[in-house]
């Protein structure tokens, strides 16, 4: 039996009331290249900070090599064991290449840096793994595969022989990709063993040797990629067979009028994307963190503004880049944090609530409190808010009720336009399904709705759900779609 270099078994990860990490388990063999995938939010990133020594578990075990992992605090024997290449640069883009590389130990020569000997160490240091790179270049004018490899390079000189890539294609295109690929093959071939997280389900058949797949925080299953057919690495993530899932299909106005109605948006995080929304519709925005929906979303709300595209929302032109306006355009929204976004903490509940639609309740900037007071307690019983009265400090409120009031100032202004944004996101089942209740009444009421959410819960309710894939609509889903149809689409799986 070959001695596992890595074994990560029974782990156990809380950070207060939320379980990140239920049953963890990994392990890694010696030489190959070992995919985790597993949904957002399914433990992946909890299992790479204790693997890397970030964290420590509170309960199971970690073990490099059959011996137990070093003590958190002695970080050299950490890097002497593992390192972590993330899809953002941890490198120095203002120093070169030897500099990076050699950081905080640098060769001296009578108490003084020896520029030459520093130089030449790095030089023999990319030759030895094959990194074409000029040690003296900038490091911020490296290309991005050429960064991944100067960090990686960096790691395998501490001693380091396990390496985690963490999303490393998500900036790299296709040729880029082809050469990481065959530079990881190299590096195996010289003992290097890697864990590859990517969302892109169609890499981990061209790279890697066996999969491990998390869910719900949970360990599902460990098997060679070979042994592994898409339909079946898919439901192992969806947590359901091809034959499940009874669904509830709604009929869809189509003479319903459009209300929102986008052409060509395009910024920085999305592109040349289509879009309506009809009266009464609820259109959901799917994705991997980074796919661009919650930027497209937050362009109608104000808080993004495209490059280039219009959006109309009822016939006029909604102004981008300006959340009072589209506020006063008829959009409603709930923010993606409802504690930096959603809530004034040093508030009342009814100020929260009713701070949208201040301007209807009185007259001159004046306020009646009693009309503002009847106005916030009709929120609170339409939201069904668990709460002493309107004057209750917002702050006293649990999670599921807090993400209510954040949603009652969004419905307080009668919205043409409810844009959702992961609106169930850290709620009790009974909070998400009142949450979800009140998008259904909003779409009775002929609103038009936009949800974006990691939550497939979320996404059932929608009358159609478009997926964004690096920034572009790569499918749309209409009601009816099972769970591992529309994962296969937000990986980004091939079924050529």
């Amino acid at each position: 039996m070959t001695t596992a270099l890595v074994e990560a078994q029974d782990i156990v990860k809380r950070y207060g009331p939320t379980t990140a990490l239920a049953d963890g388990r990994l392990t890694v063999l010696p030489g190959e290249s070992h995919a985790l995938v597993g949904r957002n939010g399914a433990g992946k990133s909890t299992l790479v900070t204790l693997l890397t020594g970030l964290q420590a578990p509170d309960e199971g075990t970690v073990r490099f090599d059959g011996e137990p992992a070093p003590p958190l605090a002695d970080r050299d024997a950490w890097r002497r064991k593992v390192a972590c290449v993330y899809q953002k640069p941890t490198v120095v883009p203002e120093l070169t290449v030897a500099e990076n590389l050699f950081i905080n130990r640098q060769p001296l020569q009578r108490g003084f840096i020896s520029w030459r000997a520093l130089r030449a160490q790095a030089a023999e240091l990319l030759g030895t793994w094959d990194v074409h790179v000029d040690p003296e270049a900038r490091t911020a004018d490296l290309k991005v595969e050429d960064r991944q490899m100067v960090e990686i390079a960096r790691a395998l000189s501490f001693g380091a022989r396990f390496i985690v890539l963490d999303e490393p294609t998500a900036q790299l295109d296709k040729r880029e990709i082809e050469r990481l690929f065959a530079r990881m093959r190299t590096l195996q071939q010289s003992g290097v063993t890697f864990l590859f997280i990517s969302h892109h389900l169609q890499e981990v058949y061209e790279v890697c040797q066996t999969v491990t797949v998390l869910r719900d925080a949970r360990w599902i299953t460990t098997a060679p990629v070979a042994d592994m057919p898409r339909a079946a690495l898919i439901e192992a993530m969806a947590g359901e067979t091809l034959a499940e899932q009874a669904v509830d299909i709604r009929e869809v106005d189509d003479s319903a009028p459009v209300l929102l109605d986008a052409r060509g948006l395009t910024s920085d995080a999305y592109e040349d994307v289509d879009l309506t929304v009809r009266r009464g519709e609820v259109v959901g925005l799917a994705g991997i963190s980074g796919s661009g929906k919650i930027e497209l979303a937050e362009s109608f709300t104000g808080l993004h503004t495209p490059t280039s595209g219009t959006a109309q929302l009822g016939g006029k032109q909604l102004p981008f880049g300006d959340v009072q306006a589209t506020l006063k355009a008829g959009v409603g929204w709930v923010p993606r944090d409802r504690h930096d976004q959603g809530l004034v903490f040093g508030m009342t509940i009814g100020d929260n609530a009713t701070m949208s639609v201040l301007d209807r309740l009185g007259r001159f900037g004046f306020v009646g409190t009693d009309r503002k007071r009847a106005f916030a307690t009709e929120l609170i019983e339409r939201l069904d808010i668990h709460t002493e009265g309107p004057d209750q400090p917002v702050s006293d409120l649990s999670g599921g009720n807090a993400q209510k009031v954040v949603m009652a100032r969004a419905l307080a202004s009668d919205p043409r336009l409810l844009v959702l944004i992961n609106p169930t996101a850290g709620v009790d089942v009974k909070s998400k399904e009142s949450l979800l209740a009140r998008m259904d009444s909003a779409r009775e009421d002929g609103t038009a709705v936009l949800v974006v959410s990691d939550e497939l819960d979320d996404l059932r309710r929608c009358d159609r759900v478009l997926v964004l894939f690096h920034g572009r609509v790569v499918a749309e889903h209409p009601a009816g779609w099972r769970d591992h149809e529309l994962i296969a689409s937000i990986e980004g799986v091939d079924h050529g």
